[in-house]
């Protein structure tokens, strides 16, 4: 389909607006959410049925070659898993718990698990891989109490499986590849052996939209993972409300390259369901947007010319970097790209401006940029960009069904959320989950927006920040973080690899820099032998940064609109202490909680060397 002006392809944008007497906005979209679907396990019948020869997943083997399944084979392996769960007692009460990366293995016990009625509760590989002392992790495996734990690549998992076999009386599953000497593991081959419909089937039309379909975790960065219910009406009417934006989803199966998480709700609500609801085909990217693995990415995007490409800002960047040079993969990207989904953060201005120029210099048009909003308390969909907005940050407008509450506050608007798409409440917690909710049941999601237009509503909102992340400087005036961290990171490219924005109760704005180490080195011609003192002291490393402060101050003189100093830090964010999400995002308070003696750094004065001013 020719994605050629946006009016083809997108619903036209309906906003209503009721304003109270105490300055609180409802805003919500006027089209009704039509009905959807019963459960998540509907889809998969659905196209079983009508398209059961058409590939619905698949990822590369060992040997490199791409293997999938189709429709009607996913089916079949559902229920056979299905009736090994239902047979060995794995009940609601004691969910199938997945701890390792995106694979087929892994979205058959996924689908299975819902289609009977039992919780899916994957647990972020980080816990397990990069964690030193594994607590989240025992943590998690305690509170679930799981009936199947399934670990694909276990090698990488003894050390993880060994803190947690006294935690829990699951069966531990591993795929067929995995040598299993020494555990009590069955492998996933062994639970399709056998198949009963009738008793699948009975426990398939018991399922309600009220049955919890997964617990997906929070990221813990304030304490432990809060585990968040996603009923079947939650995944059902959020897919619906898409369909409804992005009408041209019916028209054409999509067709997806994606590695993002599945135990993070965008990856795993948003994108995979959303093939699945729309009969397209899934590509398991085995990448990452980290150095070393986003080649991987490359080379399968020279494989597969997605339909849709939905990533994170981090991962545009690295792909940009790639199309400006490289002329058969950028024809092969754009061959069939309808748009192109950034999430999980706002992109910087000169990432959305190269992929429009590239898609015009490659197409003769813009493939539209567009963006969502939303948390794995909404699941995910609470607004959407259904339109090409004049600019990034742009979070588009409720979909149907949803209606948002805009509370006044300072200089802000704090947002909640109302609708189908909205969580009951956290797995075990109803003091947290009574907090969550105000006295007329919204879900106070903690970000602010504003008008992307005041006097247009249908203009959209723009993401304002996180409303706990937001602080004062001395002289009372509020700092946006969300907004400045943007701006750094455009203005301090390509050595920025994130920041962390500092200055409460100070004078001035502050940035903690992250440095794009590779960027760092091939800036100061410095080989990898090179200390990583040496590289982020460089001068031409010290010049970019000083420079972009400088130009950043310019463009935006007000003291809470840009930094007026800098420092490169020498070590990377750490999970463990809470400063990383599993999806690689930066948590802002984290780190100026383990790094307070960087942010006094900072601020010393006299500075000392390693602080950049403009």
């Amino acid at each position: 389909m020719n994605s050629q002006g946006t009016g083809s392809i997108f619903a036209a944008p309906a906003v209503a607006l009721t304003e109270r007497d105490d300055g609180t906005i409802l805003f919500d979209n006027p089209v009704a959410l039509a009905p959807y679907a019963r459960c998540v396990g509907e889809y998969l019948e659905y196209w079983a049925e009508s398209a059961p020869d058409r590939e619905f997943i698949a990822q590369r083997s060992p040997a490199g070659l791409w293997q999938g399944l189709t429709y009607a084979q996913t089916l079949d392996k559902v229920q056979r898993l299905g009736t090994w769960l239902l047979k060995n007692r794995v009940t609601p009460d004691r969910p199938v718990c997945v701890l390792t990366d995106n694979s087929v293995d892994h979205a058959l016990l996924m689908l299975a698990a819902m289609h009977v009625g039992i919780p899916y509760a994957s647990i972020s590989p980080a816990y397990s891989l990069m964690s030193k002392d594994h607590e989240k992790l025992r943590n998690l495996v305690e509170r679930l109490n799981p009936g199947v734990i399934y670990v694909g690549g276990v090698a990488r998992f003894q050390a993880a499986l060994k803190s947690i076999e006294s935690l829990h009386q699951a069966q531990l599953v591993v795929a067929d590849e995995d040598a299993c000497e020494g555990l009590n593991a069955l492998r996933i081959s062994e639970m399709l052996m056998q198949s009963d419909l009738a008793l699948v089937n009975k426990a398939y039309a018991a399922v309600t939209p009220e049955t919890v379909a997964k617990i997906l975790f929070t990221s813990g960065s304030t304490g432990y993972p809060k585990g968040v219910l996603n009923t079947q009406r939650m995944l059902c009417s959020s897919q619906q409300a898409k369909e409804q934006v992005w009408p041209f989803l019916k028209e054409e199966p999509p067709i997806l390259l994606d590695w993002l998480p599945w135990n993070h709700t965008f990856g795993s609500n948003h994108n995979f369901n959303m093939v699945l609801k729309h009969g397209g085909t899934l590509y398991l990217d085995g990448g990452k947007p980290v150095p070393g693995l986003f080649e991987t990415s490359i080379a399968n995007l020279r494989d597969i010319a997605p339909t849709l490409y939905m990533n994170v800002p981090r991962a545009f960047d690295m792909l940009l970097a790639t199309l400006k040079t490289d002329t058969a993969l950028r024809k092969q990207f754009f061959s069939r790209l309808q748009l192109i989904f950034y999430a999980g953060a706002a992109l910087p201005q000169h990432l959305w401006d190269g992929l429009i120029e590239m898609s015009r210099a490659e197409l003769g048009y813009a493939v539209p940029m567009v963006t969502a909003w939303g948390s794995t308390e909404t699941s995910p969909l609470a607004t959407d960009c259904h339109f090409q907005a004049d600019r990034s940050g742009v979070i588009g407008l409720p979909v149907p069904g949803v209606t948002l509450k805009l509370v006044p506050g300072g200089d802000k608007l704090e947002v909640r959320v109302k609708g189908p798409v909205v969580t009951p409440g956290y797995f075990k917690q109803p003091d947290v989950t009574q907090a969550a909710f105000d006295e007329e049941g919204y879900y106070k999601i903690g970000d602010a927006v504003r008008f992307a237009d005041p006097q247009r509503p249908e203009a959209g909102l723009i993401f304002d920040g996180r409303v706990s992340e937001d602080f004062k400087l001395t002289t009372g005036t509020w700092v946006s973080v969300g907004n400045v961290r943007v701006k750094g990171l455009e203005y301090l490219a390509p050595v920025a690899q994130d920041i962390v924005v500092t200055g409460h109760d100070r004078d001035d704005i502050g940035f903690l820099v992250f440095p794009n180490f590779a960027a760092c080195r091939q800036l100061a011609g410095l080989d990898e032998g090179a200390s990583v003192g040496e590289v982020i002291a460089h001068p031409k490393v010290v010049e970019v940064v000083q420079q972009g402060l400088a130009r950043l101050k310019k463009a935006h003189p007000a003291s809470s609109t840009h930094a007026e100093r800098a420092l490169l830090l020498d070590s990377p964010p750490s999970v463990d202490d809470g400063e990383i999400t599993d999806k690689g995002y930066t948590n802002q308070r984290a780190v100026l909680q383990r790094r307070e003696m960087k942010v006094e750094a900072l601020y010393d004065s006299p500075s000392g060397p390693e602080v950049i001013r403009p």
